[in-house]
């Protein structure tokens, strides 16, 4: 018969002659643990290659339970779909709300997170644009530029293999030009890990030949391109009937 529960209960220490039994520790709390430790600390000091993902799920959850902290919840989850992150990827809200500690909440932010990994990894597998000459870069920066009544600056950003990384406009200006910033340039580059750097302006007037402004533009950033590793493959000046290359005419 099992005690009734308005009974007093003593514990077994209390009795002479027994053996007090094991009693399990609170679980502790992430923020006791060691910053080391921490996923989120860890992740700021190691990089987020250095992250379980067990951890990398707990920076997601964002908290555990009274008895699970956020990582074991982590682990729990990943124990219930046999450590397979593309099963876990599978499991919808509902599902991902009976593994222990999970919630609505929890659930969707997971649920989101993964999904911008799958939609990562389809860009990933999208065709990429390769640099093989000027007139690639027209046909890559065409889009961007049409018709447009005024001066904009852009950069393309290349990897060691001459793939686009990525195009940005660095400025807008009027109908007579625009304001190139080396430092917002060279910036962009190195946050980006760029290996190589093309120049893109357009003149909204059709005259496709440089002027002393972008003869003197061009050489100040092939210099300080040179000296940061960074070489400046071309600079192109876009109109909609044409384009002039530096690097064609001998300019670079």
């Amino acid at each position: 018969m099992e005690p009734a529960d308005d009974l007093p209960q003593f514990d077994a220490a209390t009795l002479p002659g027994t053996t007090p039994a094991y009693v399990a520790p609170a679980a502790t709390g992430i923020k006791s643990w060691a910053e080391d430790d921490r996923p989120r600390e860890k992740l700021m000091a190691k990089g987020r290659a250095a992250l379980s993902d067990a951890e990398l799920l707990a920076i997601l959850i964002g908290s555990g339970t009274t008895k699970l902290t956020a990582v074991d919840v982590g682990k729990l989850m990943l124990q219930g779909v046999g450590n397979d992150l593309n099963a876990l990827a599978r499991e919808s809200v509902k599902q991902l709300c009976r593994h222990p500690g999970i919630g609505p909440a929890k659930a969707i932010t997971v649920v989101a997170a993964l999904e911008l990994g799958r939609r990562r990894k389809e860009a990933d597998a999208a065709p990429r644009t390769t640099i093989t000459c000027s007139r690639d870069i027209y046909n890559l920066i065409r889009p961007n530029l049409m018709d447009l009544p005024h001066e904009e600056f852009w950069v393309i950003l290349l990897n060691r293999a001459n793939v686009v990384m990525r195009k940005t406009a660095i400025s807008r200006g009027g109908v007579a030009g625009t304001v190139a910033d080396p430092k917002m340039i060279f910036k962009e580059a190195l946050e980006q890990l760029a290996s190589s750097i093309i120049l893109v302006h357009n003149h909204p007037s059709g005259n496709r030949n440089p002027s002393a402004a972008d003869i003197q533009l061009t050489k100040k950033l092939k210099e300080a391109g040179n000296f940061l590793d960074l070489p400046i493959l071309d600079h192109l000046i876009y109109s909609d009937q044409g384009y002039y290359s530096f690097a064609d005419e001998g300019m670079l």
